[in-house]
């Protein structure tokens, strides 16, 4: 190659590289002002239900009953009670099955199998939350209402969720344990370690960390999630003694009653849609929490 070509290559090397470079920055500028001009539109449609009503009445009204009136209550406890209760029963019930695929598809399986396995995961996670939602409500309610009524209950939507979570906890578990070195597995096999005593005590502890990030990507997801629990968790409003008891969570609250709302009634509800925000952002700052190798 002529110096005058080596020169042009060197050029254009370059000028994509710029381009590219400004392009993701342009990009990544984007999205943080979408989120950022979705935010400032939730609080000022919120502000009016700050002002009048206050975060005290949100957080001390026994029920929600915007539309009584003078006699009027806004608490939001309920409702956050019912997100909390089904997003943790769900991520416990698929804790235990999602970290088991992982280790199925990264130690146990043979590779046909592994890819198999995983793929069938990944096609879990791609299937709409209404038919999960349809699903639950005309095979999954109908079981547990035998067992005890009213079938739509906190249990329908823990089990809903808990499968529509479940890919997320099995493949960032699955991710976070082949980023374990592979010296690691084979200093443990020099101190004759068996496959087992290897993964408990030397890959789960390395990948703990990012097993606990899809955990909490994963309640994220739960917590967001809308349609499905509309479906089969019964939407009354009150904090749930049993796992059979109905619930309304926070996003249900806001799909069933956004379209018939003016007024206070609407700021209210946008009030609870920041309140359910910050929980949200509270569990991606906790799941994007520094990592580091934890093997002494």
């Amino acid at each position: 190659m002529s110096p005058i070509s080596l020169r042009l290559s060197i050029l254009s090397r370059r000028t994509v590289d710029l381009i590219a470079g400004r392009w993701f920055c342009a990009t990544a500028v984007l999205a943080a002002s979408i989120v950022l001009l979705i935010l400032v539109f939730v609080v000022r449609e919120a502000s009016s239900a700050l002002s009048d009503i206050g975060v005290v009445r949100f957080l001390t009204d026994d029920t929600w009953r915007p539309t009584a009136g003078a006699k009027a209550s806004y608490g939001i406890i309920p409702m956050l009670a019912g997100s909390l209760f089904v997003t943790s029963g769900a991520v416990i019930v698929a804790g235990v099955p999602g970290v088991l695929s992982a280790l199925l598809i990264r130690f146990y399986a043979p590779p046909f199998l592994a890819t198999i396995h995983r793929r069938v995961i990944e096609l879990l996670a791609g299937v709409p939350s209404v038919v999960f939602g349809f699903w639950g409500l005309v095979v999954l309610v109908p079981i547990i209402n035998r067992l005890h009524p009213p079938g739509q209950s906190l249990l329908a939507g823990i089990l809903i969720l808990s499968l529509m979570i479940l890919p997320t906890i099995a493949l960032t578990a699955e991710a976070a344990l082949r980023g374990v070195p592979a010296s690691y597995s084979s200093a443990a096999a020099a101190l004759g370690m068996g496959r087992w005593a290897t993964i408990w005590n030397v890959s789960l502890p390395v990948a703990r960390r990012g097993i606990l990030a899809g955990f909490l990507l994963a309640a994220t997801r739960a917590i967001g999630e809308t349609m499905a629990v509309v479906m089969v968790c019964g939407n009354i409003v009150q904090v749930p003694d049993s796992l059979f008891a109905p619930v309304r969570t926070v996003t249900a609250n806001i799909a069933m009653e956004m379209g018939d709302a003016q007024a206070e009634h609407r700021s209210a509800l946008f009030l609870t849609g920041l309140a359910l925000m910050v929980l949200v952002a509270l569990f991606l700052i906790a799941a994007g929490g520094p990592r580091r190798s934890e093997v002494s």
